[in-house]
């Protein structure tokens, strides 16, 4: 009855929408009821926010699905099962994280030791829960990660390495 493309539009701004609903109940109890509902409806206001701020960087960070292969985060590993190769990514040993948006479709490209990268596409099945994974990795900016994701460069950039294994490298400036 929806059509593909408007669904896979609310899907992707989902909690984005459920923020904008959580925040418009919060300013009806705090409009309307007043008393202790109305202090209530402060907390849910608030709340409603902080989804809202959520699902627009998840929703920046989704990229649709119907890529090749399939992702699985379970148990402090990342899976990734696709066509022609595929692997495991202990978090723990996750040493680098990269994006190649020379690839076709982008990539991520998760480095650990003594083993080659482990390369995701951003489309593949699933890869929405990366987000999440990488948004708790230490000292990672997450705001850094969306912006390279968009920014359409021509070479491989270097969004995110472990404290313990930075190689402390000259600057420009």
């Amino acid at each position: 009855m929806i059509r593909p493309e408007v669904l896979a539009l609310l899907h992707r701004w989902q909690g984005v929408w459920i923020g904008l609903g959580l925040g418009a109940l919060g300013l009806w109890w705090i409009a309307g009821a007043g008393g202790l509902l109305g202090w209530v409806g402060w907390a849910v206001l608030a709340a409603g926010a902080a989804l809202v701020a959520s699902g627009i960087q998840r929703g920046r960070f989704r990229a649709g699905g119907g890529g090749q292969g399939v992702v699985e985060v379970l148990e402090g590993r990342i899976a990734y099962f696709g066509p022609l190769s595929g692997g495991v990514v202990a978090l723990s040993e996750l040493t680098e994280l990269r994006l190649d948006p020379t690839r076709e479709p982008p990539a991520w490209l998760l480095v650990q030791p003594e083993a080659p990268p482990l390369e995701i596409p951003v489309n593949a099945e699933g890869a929405e829960a990366l987000f999440d994974v990488f948004a708790a990795l230490p000292g990672i900016r997450t705001e850094h990660m969306l912006h390279e994701l968009r920014a359409g460069r021509s070479h491989p950039v270097v969004i995110w390495e472990h404290p313990d294994s930075v190689v402390h490298r000259p600057r420009l400036h």
